[in-house]
């Protein structure tokens, strides 16, 4: 697969862009991961969507594991295979079992197996994806758990996986090696 976008490559960047791209995780090859430096095209995108992220991921309120849950559905509900080999990583460090991966990947929120809290943070994933909006038995389910500002940290956590699954998908940012992708049966 060839990138839509070319990462930039050091001597290409910005002094803009190098400044941030200094403070993030680096790939194998000890440069920035390709979606930075894909996004290091419009270092002042790259400056917000860096901030936004911080604030869900670093100084979030959900506790990692729901956070992760919510990013893995929304990201195989939006079929990005770059954001899903770089969150299993996550996924796995923060509790989130092999089988939880293969259960996230394929079937129905409500399958066998899930918490009935984790069933709706997937349901709730599921209906935004597909209704934009969560049904109101997904929201009380929901609400019964979180508070005012988890619940809107929720909306925008499934709301950040979208955008960055589009960026990657639509600027066709070639996975570092070694990543997993989504399992597809259909997929050779």
């Amino acid at each position: 697969m060839n990138p839509r976008i070319k990462p930039l490559a050091a001597g290409e960047r910005s002094l803009e862009a190098e400044q941030l791209l200094s403070r993030l995780p680096t790939g194998p090859d000890g440069d920035a991961l390709n979606v930075f430096a894909t996004m290091a095209h419009h270092p002042a995108l790259l400056k917000g969507w860096l901030s936004f992220g911080t604030a869900l991921f670093t100084n979030g309120l959900l506790p990692p594991r729901d956070r992760e849950l919510l990013a893995l559905r929304t990201i195989r509900n939006c079929r990005s295979d770059y954001e899903w080999g770089q969150h299993l990583v996550i996924a796995r460090k923060v509790g989130i079992s092999n089988d939880e991966i293969e259960k996230l990947a394929g079937g129905p929120a409500d399958q066998a197996g899930w918490s009935p809290h984790d069933a709706a943070l997937l349901r709730f994933a599921d209906e935004l994806h597909a209704e934009a909006r969560p049904s109101d038995a997904t929201w009380a389910a929901l609400a019964a758990d979180y508070d005012e500002a988890r619940l809107i940290e929720a909306l925008f956590t499934v709301g950040q996986y979208h955008l960055g699954s589009f960026l990657l998908n639509g600027a066709g940012v070639v996975p570092e090696a070694g990543l997993e992708v989504i399992p597809d049966p259909d997929r050779s």
